[in-house]
């Protein structure tokens, strides 16, 4: 289980492999410059939701439990950036099949 530091004050633990595709993308949108919300759903009792602001003034650090990056699977990276391109900004989206 890794972890998404925003603005070093607002945390999500997410697994290593959607971490990992997340940063990709996050990482891919704020070196242009552009700015995007971001909305996740903790697996909790509550299922509490988070949007934050993704700005490339804002912090976000990435930490893996993993030494070694996941394999990424292209497909999920373009749905990934599609939501984010979106009005309502990037969204945890069920990982679709990889291409064959």
């Amino acid at each position: 289980m890794g972890t998404m530091t925003y603005d070093s004050r607002i945390t999500a633990e997410l697994d290593d492999r959607t971490l990992g595709h997340l940063q990709v993308v996050i990482w891919s949108k704020l070196r242009r410059g552009e700015h995007f919300a971001f909305t996740w759903v903790e697996e909790t009792e509550q299922q509490r939701r988070t949007s934050v602001w993704c700005s490339p003034t804002i912090p976000m650090v990435f930490q893996f439990d993993a030494a070694e990056p996941p394999e990424l699977n292209p497909r999920w990276l373009e749905v990934l950036t599609k939501a984010a391109n979106s009005a309502g900004g990037l969204r945890l989206v069920p990982e679709p099949e990889a291409p064959k």
